[in-house]
C-alpha cells in the first residue's frame, strides 16, 4: 500500500492511476482505505458525539468549545456564588473574558428556552 499526500488515507497498490506528469488522478472510493484515527474528541470518528466533525468547519469546532466554557463557567459562577474576580482566577482567564462568557450565555437564553420549548 502507498500512502497519499494525506497522512491518514492509504491508496492499494492497484488503485493508483496516475497522470503522465506523476500526478494520482481520483480513483474510485472504493478502492481506498481510510483509517479512523479521530481525534482528541473521540478516539475513531465513527463514535464521535459531535454534531459535525471539527476537520470540516474548525471555526465551528472553536465556537462549539467556547460556548461549552462558557456555559461551565457561569454554572460554577452561580451554583459557588463566586464573584466574577473569583471566577476569573478558578478559570485562569480575565475578568474580561467571564464577562464575555456572562454575556454570550445571556444572548443565548432565547434560542435555548426555544429549543427546550
Amino acid at each position: 500500500m502507498l500512502k497519499s499526500s494525506s497522512s491518514n488515507i492509504l491508496l492499494r497498490k492497484e488503485s493508483v492511476i496516475r497522470r503522465k506528469d506523476g500526478a494520482i488522478l481520483d480513483a474510485i472510493p472504493e478502492l481506498f482505505v481510510y483509517e479512523d484515527t479521530g481525534c482528541e474528541v473521540s478516539t475513531s470518528c465513527l463514535d464521535c458525539p459531535l454534531p459535525q466533525c471539527k476537520y470540516d468547519d474548525p471555526a465551528w469546532f472553536q465556537r462549539y468549545r467556547r460556548y461549552s466554557r462558557d456555559i461551565k463557567v457561569l454554572a460554577v459562577m452561580q451554583r459557588d456564588g463566586l464573584t466574577v474576580e473569583e471566577t476569573a482566577e478558578r478559570f485562569a482567564v480575565t475578568v474580561r473574558t467571564v464577562f464575555r462568557a456572562m454575556r454570550r450565555c445571556r444572548e443565548a437564553m432565547p434560542e435555548l428556552e426555544a429549543l427546550a420549548a
